[in-house]
């Protein structure tokens, strides 16, 4: 840690503030860093106040321990065995939290600030999707990302479905989306997904030098430059066919 920074500790974040970046850990190593509506309460305060801190210039993300993180809180299903029975209950408690994910990410996303993800260990479900909110992502060889939505008796939510299909396309958004398949960092990397593999003891450090990188440029042109990108993105995402899910039709099961 730097001995100039400035830290503040949450529930379930530290935010260390040093030479124009903040580093942003979700910080509950022991149930690897996972997502609940305290914490997506606590997220969106902490990004209201890098929103308004014009010294901060760039936001790096990173997990505590092992994981970055390991998607949403499954608490509510613990000691549920029979699988139709713990798919019910995931999806019921999934409404509200969806559209704290869905504007949290979406403030992430927006801010004026590049973002980097320091992936440093498993980025499972809403944990990818934070990932994929991020303008850059550096992650450890050991990474691993996917999707088990789908498994859980849910559709990944709209938002992430649109930022992984500007990333990669129909082909594979479908294959990582429809089989909830797990993907290495090294195979997400050749995808130009993963912007540099990093080995674990250097990956804050090379997050940083990054950052300084982006420190350097002129920062009107930065933040609208990122800004048309995210545009485009989604522009391309509505031409590629993203729909309104109220009006889709589904046959009866």
């Amino acid at each position: 840690m730097n001995p100039s920074s400035e830290v503040e500790v949450y529930e379930n974040f530290a935010v260390e503030r040093a030479d124009r970046i903040a580093t942003v850990t979700l910080n509950r190593p022991e149930k690897r860093n996972p997502i609940n509506e305290a914490m997506l309460g606590e997220f969106e305060t902490i990004l209201a106040r890098l929103r308004d801190d014009a010294e901060t210039r760039v936001v790096i993300l990173t997990g505590a321990g092992s994981s970055f993180c390991a998607g949403a809180d499954l608490s509510v299903v613990a000691g549920v065995s029979d699988a139709a029975e713990r798919q019910r209950i995931f999806a019921e408690s999934r409404s509200r939290r969806i559209r704290l994910i869905s504007r949290t990410f979406g403030m992430l996303e927006q801010l004026e600030q590049p973002t980097i993800a320091a992936v440093n260990g498993p980025a499972v479900g809403g944990g990818w999707g934070l990932a994929l909110a991020c303008d850059f992502q550096l992650a450890v060889p050991e990474a691993r990302f996917w999707f088990p939505e789908v498994d859980l008796g849910v559709p990944l939510s709209m938002a992430s479905t649109a930022r992984l299909f500007a990333m990669v396309g129909t082909a594979r958004a479908k294959r990582i989306i429809l089989t909830c398949s797990r993907h290495s960092a090294e195979e997400l990397e050749a995808w130009g997904m993963i912007h540099r593999i990093v080995a674990p003891g250097s990956l804050l450090g090379a997050c940083r030098e990054l950052a300084e990188q982006l420190i350097d440029k002129a920062p009107r042109a930065l933040t609208t430059s990122k800004l048309h990108v995210n545009i485009l993105a989604a522009v391309a995402a509505h031409e590629g066919g993203v729909y309104d899910p109220d009006v889709f039709i589904h046959r009866p099961r």
